[in-house]
């Protein structure tokens, strides 16, 4: 692994802040940044902007020619592995290699395996100098549920939850509103306008009928570096394994793409009043009728890298127990609702404590009124 020099680490740093950049358009590509540096000048620099327009390095060189400069002979500094293949674009390793840049620092080897490896062996074949490592563990954050999805078909699962103090989601009589503050609810919608999809249960809608879209007036900061027209709308996803839901839920009349997931057929006539946005998908059930999750998982990997869960105590739970998640982000108020209140997740009764999901805290924040949780799912060993 690559250490690299403290100028090679400011300028990786760049990059990685310039990827960044990219989180809220990219999907379903990675975010990549790219620096390329001349005699210790940065000459160009760019990032991923959205899926099918120029990769990071193309931006970055464009830069360079826009300058006046060329960049034979520079040091190009790239957060993920320059690509080889033909897709939308051409390979950004063969730009780099027709630039005669002299150097590539690559923070991580991409996980795709059209990818994986070939970038760099592609230049190194053609004499150009290749380090590997620099900041990796920082650019492979990045895009946690791209990484996971090259390698597994999985997207990235984070199950995000509001509660008490005392764990609880709601009152005895069901009301939840407000368990969390303002400050708290606009975050969640950033965490929605990041993510692929959305996926929520039959009982949520039917109980508080929610849009479960973003709300770009809610973003906030984000707003002056994002248009409107910048967001992408998450997939809607709805658990619906008996078929009840009809047209009449206000989650139909917000035109951005939904899927609703049963064990059985919508009747026709259902069916045929739902909008267009919407794809029904039938799945296996188990054996208590619910829709088994790791199909749904393995469906939505086709596309997705990422899923956010927004549901009850049981589906919420499931994604739990099952050892399908990856985070949990818990916004905790400083309420106390009281023990016949609703149980934050409905999991199995455990007999020892090494029967517990393990999580480890990754950051704990104050969001307003309200405490941010994100913690990590440890996988048994």
């Amino acid at each position: 692994m690559a250490t690299g020099s403290s100028f090679d680490t400011q300028m990786m740093s760049r990059a990685i802040a310039l990827a960044e950049k990219g989180r809220y358009t990219t999907r379903p590509n990675p975010c990549v940044g790219c620096v390329i540096v001349y005699q210790n000048k940065i000459i160009g620099e760019g990032f991923h902007q959205r899926a099918g327009e120029g990769h990071a390095e193309v931006n970055a060189l464009q830069m360079v020619h826009d300058n006046g400069h060329t960049a034979q002979g520079a040091t190009a500094y790239v957060t993920l592995e320059p690509c080889s293949h033909y897709g939308r674009t051409p390979p950004c390793a063969l730009g780099l290699i027709q630039a005669k840049v002299a150097r590539v620092v690559v923070a991580v080897t991409d996980a795709n395996p059209d990818v994986s490896g070939r970038g760099i062996a592609m230049l190194r074949e053609a004499g150009i100098d290749v380090d590997v490592g620099l900041l990796a563990e920082q650019a492979y954050d990045l895009n946690l549920g791209f990484m996971k999805r090259m390698k597994t078909g999985l997207p990235w699962v984070t199950v995000k939850i509001a509660a008490s103090l005392d764990g609880k989601t709601a009152l005895s009589n069901g009301v939840s509103k407000w368990i969390t503050g303002d400050a708290a609810r606009a975050d969640v919608q950033k965490y929605r306008a990041s993510h692929c999809a959305l996926i929520t249960g039959v009982d949520t809608i039917l109980a508080d009928d929610p849009s479960l879209n973003v709300r770009y007036g809610s973003l906030g900061s984000l707003t002056k570096n994002l248009s409107a027209a910048d967001v992408f709308q998450p997939l809607r996803v709805v658990l619906d394994s008996r078929a009840r839901l009809t047209a009449a839920q206000q989650l139909f009349a917000i035109p951005s793409p939904i899927l609703l997931v049963s064990g059985c057929d919508y009747p026709d006539a259902v069916k045929a009043a739902f909008p267009k946005q919407v794809t029904c998908l039938r799945l296996d059930c188990d054996p208590s009728g619910r829709i088994l999750l790791p199909a749904l998982l393995t469906y939505l990997g086709q596309s997705c890298n990422s899923v956010l869960i927004e549901a009850g105590a049981t589906l919420a739970g499931a994604f739990v127990g099952q050892g399908l998640t990856d985070d949990v982000v818990l916004y905790q108020a400083a309420k106390i609702l009281g023990s016949h209140g609703r149980n934050m997740l409905l999991l199995d009764d455990y007999t020892a404590m090494d029967q517990a999901p393990k999580l480890q805290l990754i950051d704990e924040r104050n969001i307003g009124q309200d405490k941010r949780y994100i913690l990590r799912y440890q996988q048994s060993d």
